[in-house]
């Protein structure tokens, strides 16, 4: 596996740990609003093997306690199981990140309760999905398997929308509400415009827009939050 970034500390990304965040190459998703996009195309080049990654980790026991697997879609790499089975085995709990495309592996991965938490991207109501995720057409069917294998997973989880004003209405967010219906945890994410964006005239939602969005849902899931917003 190559690492194509590793964020070496963060309090944020794998909830209620202090752990680390590995980046890796790659996605089948070309999202507009992305903070990541020359992972996503894999302009990025790698910054180190696994074996490296695996020195870093051993010499961060006991100070920190989880890693976070992000991308790119982390999903796209056959090897992510076993790489995350070597992670557990060093004594570190796994997060991962995933925009839902690829259920086969993903089951996998919950099969063999390879991850503590999983966070998946639902990028808009289905009618606007593929217009939101970058790409002429999408199947939707992949996506909803993989909601339904969070949903009865008995893993933590949630699923989350980065919210653009451009690219969401809150109708779209009564529709996320019925197609994640019963789900445990729901976040909208406020979009932040960053050098790393890949297409300008994009902006964040008002924090009224965000709370109607976020009443829409709640009929359908009971912790539904606001992320990045004071």
């Amino acid at each position: 596996m190559k690492i194509h970034g590793l964020q070496k500390m963060t309090l944020l990304d794998f909830p209620g740990h202090v752990a680390c965040t590995v980046f890796l190459g790659g996605c089948d998703l070309r999202c507009p609003y992305c903070h990541n996009y020359e992972l996503a195309t894999g302009q990025a080049p790698a910054v180190m093997e696994e074996e490296e990654l695996f020195a870093f980790l051993a010499k961060r026991k006991g100070l920190l306690d989880g890693v976070a697997i992000t991308g790119g879609e982390p999903c796209l790499h056959r090897d992510l199981p076993e790489f995350i089975a070597k992670i557990r085995g060093m004594g570190f709990p796994v997060k991962l990140d995933t925009n839902g495309t690829h259920p086969a592996l993903l089951r996998e991965i919950l099969e063999r309760w390879l991850v503590e938490y999983a966070a998946m991207d639902v990028k808009n109501s289905p009618s606007k999905y593929a217009l939101t995720a970058g790409v002429q057409t999408i199947d939707l069917t992949p996506i909803s398997e993989s909601i339904e294998l969070l949903k009865s997973s008995g893993i933590d989880y949630e699923f989350r929308t980065t919210v653009v004003d451009e690219l969401h209405e809150v109708e779209d967010f009564e529709a996320i509400g019925k197609w994640i219906e019963g789900a445990k945890r729901y976040f909208l994410q406020c979009f932040t415009d960053r050098d790393t964006v890949p297409f300008g005239g994009l902006s964040a939602p008002s924090k009224e827009k965000l709370e109607a969005c976020a009443a829409a849902v709640s009929g359908y899931v009971t912790d539904v939050q606001i992320r990045g917003v004071d």
